[in-house]
């Protein structure tokens, strides 16, 4: 309710580079690699919604060093192993927004979503009241996804 309200805290400087610093399981990275880190989406679109984030701060893919293109590449394959683990989801979108006129809620730091679907997760509220229902808060997201990164490689 606070970020629809407008009450969410801004924060200094670039969310996907001071976030990793943290070790607050609020953060809610799932796991950290060389290059890059995996952390649920704050407002996911469906269960399971994470992003893959270089640590690098570029605003394109094609600035990522070819180290960070292939980690990223591998912590995504990764992630959709944890994900059919943990939800059996029957397909997945994986996207990036680059740039603010793409919809980049964040533009100036590259990322990957990767959302697990369902065979009709879309329903009335979200076409009619453009409102998304999610059954799993997400700290039980965290809580259910964490120590799988640790045991699916």
């Amino acid at each position: 309710m606070s970020y629809l309200r407008g009450e969410e805290l801004q924060s200094e400087g670039c969310l996907f580079c001071t976030t990793p610093q943290s070790e607050d399981p609020d953060a809610h990275i799932l796991y950290r690699d060389s290059h890059c880190y995996a952390m649920l989406n704050r407002y996911p679109y469906n269960n399971g919604h994470l992003m893959v984030v270089p640590y690098q701060h570029a605003a394109t893919l094609e600035a990522l060093d070819a180290e960070t293109l292939a980690e990223l590449m591998a912590l995504t394959q990764r992630s959709l192993r944890v994900l059919r683990a943990a939800y059996g989801p029957d397909g997945f979108n994986l996207g990036m927004n680059i740039g603010a006129a793409a919809g980049a809620g964040i533009a100036g730091h590259v990322h990957l979503h990767v959302v697990p679907r369902w065979a009709g997760d879309t329903n009335y509220m979200t076409i009619v009241g453009q409102t998304r229902i999610i059954p799993e808060w997400i700290d039980q997201m965290y809580e259910r996804l964490r120590p799988l990164f640790d045991a699916v490689v």
